[in-house]
């Protein structure tokens, strides 16, 4: 009998075994596919590639504006899958986590197909395997959540997209969050025509209310046709060119057909199958499975971290959720998960990305100073012919600490890391304004913000190092 069980090789689950492992435990790795899960297979690893791909293309695009002369660039989409495949391939193969679980006595066990608990001590996989431990550790992530209507089956998913084996003529794109994004965006730059539709009143509901209106009018001006509020799904029906997806708003029936249809309007815990009602695992009213505090579940042998606990679904939480989740399994102890900054950020033309509160939820409950600056008028944008989208600063009046940071354009997500930075080490925004930034940077444009905050805010500063850009 082993001392623990990981259910999951992505993000958390890796961290889990490592840091069970290096507890000294006897600790034995499962999981259903690749090593390396979601995020390398299906996630950031391809989804980035393919948005590489897209920025390739865009650049040159601009070779004639700087006196560059090309033929217009063309895309061969089995070499570009080839190419992921490689990157995916390549990265797999030199990820450290291998190598360090290999050092720490972790037994690993990949393609077992998927698990299911026996009870709350001992599961059994697909190929046969059938395993007992003291304690187990949940991380087997998520899935692209289903819509209860007819037709669904015609539709795919964002995985789905990405292993096309053609560039479709034409995609709807239902859902307007991150991964909606994503697929409109690349997509359109590899020539299909493109409809975007959310049902709410505006794209990326969860970003500042300026990031989404930003957004939406640069897809907008590259062709993509945006509908919010478009009403709701009735049903999807095949056709002979492709896929329709008919809807009604306001007792109004209208429809929209493409060649393909990826559906992506949400993420939820890859739950079924897992038999956790055996093992006495109950599920919140969303369908994640319900932790405490110190991530244990309803069972007081079961651990659970990452997607599959509907927290924060991104790579920096889920590594926390692991290392969390297996210390306390291990050792018993009661450890919970820090309070840190979590910056989110879109690889999309253009890119998007924030950290910390929006502005609308900053006036909720403090008194705010928000400065912006728009893209048009900073030195490295304008020398890069990349002019799209702005970059914003809260500040609290009172403390002057950066409350948020949000940014729209080139080099979006990088911004958005310094940012986080600077809210992590609790930094004034009058400390930002003295720190010497390369000139001209994007990240730069957080030092022309935070002069000018500390100039509204009528603070006393000797020099800034940053007047150049003003």
């Amino acid at each position: 009998m082993t001392d623990i069980i990981v259910i999951g090789a992505g993000p958390a689950g890796l961290v889990a075994a490592l840091r069970a492992g290096e507890l000294g435990a006897h600790t034995t790795l499962v999981t259903s596919g690749e090593f390396g899960g979601m995020a390398s297979n299906d996630g950031p690893v391809p989804v980035r590639t393919l948005a590489h791909a897209a920025r390739l293309i865009r650049e040159a695009r601009q070779l004639r504006q700087y006196g560059i002369r090309s033929s217009a660039p063309t895309l061969n989409y089995s070499c570009l899958l080839a190419r992921v495949r490689e990157v995916v391939e390549d990265v797999r193969s030199h990820a450290a986590f291998r190598s360090q679980l290999e050092t720490a006595g972790v037994a690993i066990h990949e393609q077992t197909g998927r698990a299911r608990l026996v009870d709350s001590h001992t599961i059994e996989t697909e190929n046969g395997l059938q395993l007992r431990a003291d304690k187990i550790v949940l991380c087997a992530g998520g899935v692209s959540r289903r819509l209860p209507v007819p037709g669904f089956e015609f539709t795919a998913t964002h995985s789905d997209a990405w292993s096309l084996n053609a560039v479709p003529e034409s995609m709807l794109v239902v859902g307007g969050g991150a991964t909606g994004a994503q697929v409109a965006s690349i997509f359109n730059a590899f020539g299909s025509r493109i409809q975007w539709f959310e049902a709410g009143p505006r794209v990326l509901r969860t970003e500042d209310e300026d990031v989404s209106e930003v957004v939406a009018t640069a897809f907008r001006s590259t062709g993509i046709v945006v509908r919010e509020n478009f009403g709701s799904i009735e049903r999807f029906e095949k056709t002979s060119n492709g896929v329709r997806m008919v809807f009604t708003k306001e007792g109004k029936s209208d429809n929209a057909e493409a060649a393909v249809v990826v559906v992506a309007v949400g993420w939820v815990a890859d739950a079924p199958g897992l038999n956790l009602a055996k093992a006495g695992v109950e599920l919140d009213s969303r369908g994640f499975v319900q932790t405490d505090e110190y991530l244990r579940t309803s069972s007081p042998h079961i651990f659970a971290a990452g997607d599959i606990t509907g927290r924060l679904m991104l790579v920096p939480e889920a590594i926390q959720d692991g290392f969390v989740a297996a210390t306390n399994a291990v050792l018993g102890t009661k450890e919970t998960r820090a309070h840190t900054v979590s910056p989110i950020g879109s690889f999309t033309d253009p890119e998007y990305a924030q950290v910390g509160l929006t502005e609308a939820r900053a006036r909720e409950t403090r008194e705010p100073l928000v400065v912006k600056i728009t893209f048009d008028s900073t030195t490295r944008t304008i020398i890069d012919g990349l002019t799209t989208g702005f970059c914003k600063l809260i500040i609290d009046r009172n403390t002057r600490s950066v409350l948020g940071c949000h940014v729209v354009g080139e080099r979006a997500v990088e911004i958005a890391q310094v940012a986080s930075i600077v809210i992590a080490a609790g930094m004034h925004v009058d400390d930002l304004a003295r720190v010497p930034l390369s000139f001209p940077t994007y990240a730069g444009v957080l030092g022309r913000l935070a002069a000018s905050a500390t100039r509204q805010l009528n603070l006393s500063v000797s020099w800034h190092a940053n007047q150049v850009e003003s």
